[in-house]
């Protein structure tokens, strides 16, 4: 699969923006309690969507399933001046009802549509295409449309905690378990 210049930029700054809210300074999994914030602050996080949008767009993570994935993969193949419309894009797309809500706040702002264009198609780049009863936090799965070689695999199978930890080991950090209470 091809990609823009311009989705090739927004995708890895998302997939940053999702990896900070992530986990807390600690390690624990708080993406689910900061997506709710972001979602919460949606309408004082608007005027980031020009310059920013991959920030806001987090809000509408999980919350976003598609139909046609043919239409995705041309979207993220094209340039912002020639993005089509959210109401086009609309057949394609299919919003959770708590992201329908998100949405109608997003497109009350001039830049709104051109957002909403750009977050279904990061969303569907980052390869989340949860369930309605899934969390929008669930595991990466394996989504692969096509052959191509450039796509990315996820395997529900690994614990990214524990590959974490052991990958930290190897560098010559010590484990996080080892310091319950045995120091």
């Amino acid at each position: 699969m091809r990609l823009s210049l311009f989705f090739e930029d927004l995708k890895s700054a998302y997939d940053a923006e999702l990896d900070d809210l992530m986990t807390d300074s600690a390690g624990h999994d708080v993406l689910a309690k900061r997506l709710k914030a972001k979602r919460g602050q949606l309408a004082q996080l608007l005027p980031m969507i020009e310059c920013n949008p991959e920030m806001v767009a987090v809000a509408f993570h999980g919350g976003m399933r598609f139909a046609s994935p043919e239409v995705m993969r041309d979207l993220s193949a094209r340039e912002p001046e020639d993005l089509p419309s959210w109401s086009t894009l609309l057949a394609a797309v299919e919003l959770e009802p708590w992201a329908e809500a998100l949405a109608e706040v997003a497109l009350k702002d001039p830049n709104g549509d051109r957002f909403m264009v750009v977050t279904a198609c990061l969303e569907y780049l980052q390869g989340r295409f949860a369930a309605p009863s899934e969390p929008a936090h669930g595991r990466l799965t394996d989504q692969r449309v096509d052959g191509d070689q450039n796509e990315q695999d996820f395997d529900d199978g690994i614990d990214l905690g524990e590959s974490g930890a052991d990958w930290l080991a190897e560098q010559g950090f010590d484990r996080k378990d080892q310091f319950s209470g045995e120091h």
